[in-house]
């Protein structure tokens, strides 16, 4: 009887100590599963994938790659300036004279494209004759002369002072005018008195 309860008691100890042994087996296969780690990985990759495009911007930042802003330059608008010889922009004041072509010829005009002209009464090297009611219809050409960057003058620019202190600019000693209301291009101021200041399209650099 002692034996027979022995082994009743042996062979419940030792479905104990399976039944223990396989739990503790699925426990670790559960840990140990392969699944869990390309988890883990993704997990990781995710992080890192973020961090990776972040690096990619500052160095994109750093080096003026594409998308970069910090290579742009401050830049300022300016008109167009005309082709040809010097590009820089005039200084405040200045009138710049050029060769124009019209239906008189090439005649001298201003950048504005308005013709100026030359008054019969003045003479050369002497002050400015159209003075008052005169100088209102044909307003002395003021500032400080300069040729257009694609013309060559024969003649000379210069400076007379004028009624009530005013710097008129003068081409070959004569002082210039140009013609109140006059559009662009225009030689309707031609004739009497009044004289446009003849050139050549050999005056034009090409």
């Amino acid at each position: 009887m002692r034996k027979t309860g022995l082994a009743a008691a042996t062979g419940l100890g030792s479905l104990v100590l399976l039944l223990a042994a396989c739990g503790g087996s699925g426990s670790n296969t559960a840990a140990g599963s392969p699944t869990s780690v390309p988890a883990a990985s993704s997990a990781a990759s995710a992080a890192s994938a973020p961090a990776s495009s972040a690096t990619a911007v500052a160095t994109a930042t750093k080096t003026g790659g594409k998308g970069s802003t910090s290579s742009a330059k401050p830049h300022k608008s300016v008109a167009p300036l005309p082709s040809g010889g010097d590009q820089s922009i005039p200084p405040v004041g200045t009138t710049v004279m050029i060769v124009q072509k019209s239906t008189n010829g090439y005649v001298l005009a201003r950048a504005d494209h308005q013709v100026v002209y030359t008054y019969s009464k003045d003479t050369k090297g002497g002050k400015p004759t159209c003075t008052g009611a005169c100088a209102e219809a044909w307003p002395p050409v003021k500032g400080i002369p300069q040729a257009g960057p694609a013309d060559v003058f024969p003649g000379q620019f210069g400076l007379v002072t004028g009624a009530g202190g005013v710097k008129q600019i003068t081409y070959d000693g004569y002082p210039l005018y140009v013609l109140k209301g006059a559009k662009p291009f225009s030689t309707a101021g031609a004739g009497g008195s009044w004289h446009v200041v003849p050139l050549s399209a050999s005056d034009i650099r090409t």
